[in-house]
């Protein structure tokens, strides 16, 4: 309860820290003045290639959802974004399918170090900006899936004044406030700060969860002269998340439900609490107008505990042939987590002759040390899938059950050279490589390995006219194979996973950015996929493994942001992804396939927004839907296709700004991914609205 109250004290200073010096500043908004296509959703510049670049001079697929979007569409986390990103889709929690490939490793400001790794998803408030880059990224990135890269931008103090203060209210006890500010704090603006808060509680559709939630945020830019400037910022995440670890509700082969929606394996009293604590610092420099660097480093913890009761096997308790119940186990965890990296780009511009050079010097460093103690327990009760009673197990003594301990340490680190050519204005050529080391210690085993992977990068782009890109890249990733695959006991070490991708596109600009569209046709090739190798017999009863999988993922990708009036913007992609198992030893399945497939990645995605204005009363209305066909789970169950629509309405008056946001207007009752039988398919969100009142500045 003293968080409730410590929230709306630690905003009001954070206020009073800035807004004396800028009171007389301070004016009402209106949200009219910047409601098109060309300066809305508008994304000139990304740093996600390492080199600040326009998207149109990329020779891959990179798509980026700026602060205008993010509140436009009234987003609170990332799953909030899905409809708006061809080829991403929900996976689990806080992983996606990218491109359909399972992908959980995300980066901050281009550095590792995602506070939200396991149970907890990523939150939207700190974040200024998400950039999405498509296909493998080895080359700039390091280890990572062929799927694709999800970056996060995050707010970062100005010079210029700028404040907000938000309440919200709404459905299932829905309540709270946010606020941040950010401005010069001295008179010639040679040190800024950015100071941010947010508070937010409601309970679930699923019975016995609720959330809470509350985001510090900080930061400090000292101008160190006219071209080099230090920021440094920190972030607190806590989370309090009563009758969660939330599972997914199960379905039968052909997807139906098994229960009603509000169902939860989980006891009144089950958790998670989650904790996270960033800080980070970046010097940007620039030489001259050729030559410029930055430096970064961010640290992170995180700490998360959790008891819950997990599903562990579906049973039909009157032999009607329907499963009408389920087993569970209690469980016990306690996550620890701590990681730091480093990174550092030069970039130099040159030129030989007529020839323009943009040369990238790069290199990084991250080292994760991640330990956890489970106890578990299966001395608990079955729960009705039609009638659950709870608070019938009996409370569970954790100093009688034994302790299972994971301590492992991760390190990987890089170096990177890229050079993008210019002849003249219509083509530009890129190509770059990268070598990278790393090592996987397992503690409690006591095992490590240790290897080394090079990767590539080339494209080309073609531009007609200054609005018009036609490219095609060729790119490489790579991924080490897990530390218990990489025991001698199996066969290991092992060589890295290895992905590769052939893609051709087309982006525009047209009409001075009236016109926004992308088209993409990819191919990407996973191997040295691990199976068992039937060829080999087990060694002291342990199978043997070898690297011969291989899988194939194709589809298309298109995207389109256009004004069809002054007041009227509309934003839509379809995506279509086919992933099939190209190489296999016989009578093996690779991991996480179903036959020939794989689970959570549907072959048609679509979405859109469309918003419109009314100026005459000071007001928007936005609406959106998303579409996703048929999957699978990680049983071969079927997930049924769904579509579900959102809106927002947003009226400004003198004194504020009023948004009303309605999710799942329809109350569809929809699968996003699923998992495995007893464990379920995870389900979207059930119809929810909140109303939030804001005051700019």
């Amino acid at each position: 309860m003293a968080a409730r109250f410590l929230a709306p004290s630690l905003l009001a200073l954070a206020f009073g820290s800035i807004m004396p010096a800028h009171a007389a500043e301070a004016a009402a908004d209106n949200i009219i003045i910047t409601a098109r296509a060309q300066t809305l959703y508008r994304v000139q510049d990304t740093e996600v290639g390492k080199v600040p670049a326009n998207p149109l001079d990329m020779p891959q697929s990179v798509q980026v959802i700026n602060s205008d979007m993010i509140e436009d569409q009234g987003a609170r986390d990332i799953r909030d974004l899905y409809r708006n990103v061809p080829g991403l889709s929900a996976n689990n929690y806080a992983t996606v399918t990218f491109r359909g490939f399972r992908q959980d490793t995300t980066y901050y400001d281009g550095l590792r170090g995602d506070p939200f790794q396991t149970f907890s998803v990523p939150q939207l408030f700190t974040i200024d900006r998400v950039e999405f880059l498509k296909g493998p990224a080895g080359m700039l990135y390091g280890a990572g899936s062929p799927g694709g890269t999800i970056n996060y931008v995050t707010k970062k103090p100005s010079e210029t004044f700028a404040a907000n203060i938000r309440a919200i209210a709404g459905g299932r006890s829905r309540y709270g406030g946010s606020g941040d500010v950010t401005g010069a704090l001295d008179a010639s603006g040679a040190i800024s700060g950015r100071l941010g808060l947010v508070y937010e509680d409601f309970d679930s559709y699923r019975v016995n969860a609720s959330s809470r939630t509350i985001i510090a945020d900080g930061g400090l830019k000292f101008r160190l002269d006219e071209n080099t400037s230090l920021t440094v910022q920190i972030t607190d995440y806590d989370q309090d998340l009563p009758g969660n670890r939330l599972r997914g509700i199960p379905v039968d082969a052909n997807g139906n439900f098994l229960t009603y929606r509000s169902w939860n394996h989980n006891e009144p009293g089950d958790f998670i609490r989650y904790n996270g604590l960033v800080s980070q610092a970046r010097l940007d420099s620039k030489l001259s107008e050729a030559v410029s660097f930055n430096v970064a480093g961010r640290w992170f913890r995180y700490r998360e505990h959790q008891e819950y009761h997990e599903p562990v096997a579906l049973r039909d308790t009157d032999a009607d042939g329907i499963f009408d119940s389920i087993t569970r186990e209690f469980r016990a965890q306690r996550r620890n987590v701590e990681g730091l990296s480093f990174g550092s780009n030069f970039v130099v511009k040159t030129n030989t002759g007529p020839i323009n050079h943009t040369i990238l010097l790069g290199g990084d460093w991250y080292r994760e040390d991640a330990n956890s103690r489970l106890q578990s327990s299966r001395n608990v009760p079955m729960l009705s899938l039609n009638d659950p009673q709870y608070g019938t197990a009996n409370p569970i003594d954790l100093s009688t059950l034994p302790i299972t301990r994971s301590d492992a340490r991760v390190t990987r680190y890089g170096v990177y050279v890229q050079d993008q050519i210019g002849f003249g204005d219509h083509i530009i050529l890129v190509g770059g490589v990268r070598r990278d080391w790393f090592k996987d210690e397992d503690h409690i085993a006591g095992t490590q390995a240790d290897a080394s992977a090079t990767t590539w990068r080339g494209g080309a782009i073609y531009k007609p006219r200054k609005d018009v890109s036609l490219y095609f890249n060729w790119s490489q990733s790579f991924e080490p194979q897990s530390v218990a695959n990489q025991s001698p006991l199996v066969g290991g070490p092992f060589s890295p996973e290895t992905g590769n991708q052939i893609e051709a596109g087309a982006k525009t600009d047209l009409l001075d950015g009236r016109i926004q569209a992308t088209a993409a046709l990819y191919r990407i090739v996973r191997r040295n996929v691990l199976q068992i190798d039937d060829n080999q017999d087990a060694v002291n009863g342990v199978d043997q493994m070898a690297p011969v999988g291989e899988v194939t993922s194709k589809g298309i990708e298109l995207t389109l942001t256009a004004d069809i009036t002054r007041n009227w913007l509309v934003s839509g992609s379809y995506a279509y992804n086919d992933t099939r198992i190209t190489g296999s030893a016989e009578g093996q399945s690779i991991d996480n396939s179903v036959g020939d497939r794989f689970p959570n990645a549907p072959r048609h995605q679509a979405g859109f927004w469309t918003r419109y204005q009314i100026p005459a009363i000071d007001t928007a209305i936005a609406f959106g839907g998303q579409h996703v066909s048929s999957q699978l789970d990680r049983s071969g169950d079927r997930l049924k296709p769904f579509t579900i629509f959102d809106t927002t309405l947003t009226k400004s008056f003198a004194f504020a700004e009023v948004k009303l946001r309605i999710e799942n207007i329809f109350d569809k009752y929809y699968a996003v991914s699923g998992f495995t039988g007893p464990k379920g398919a995870y389900i979207g969100n059930a119809r929810s609205w909140f109303i939030e009142l804001r005051k700019r500045f």
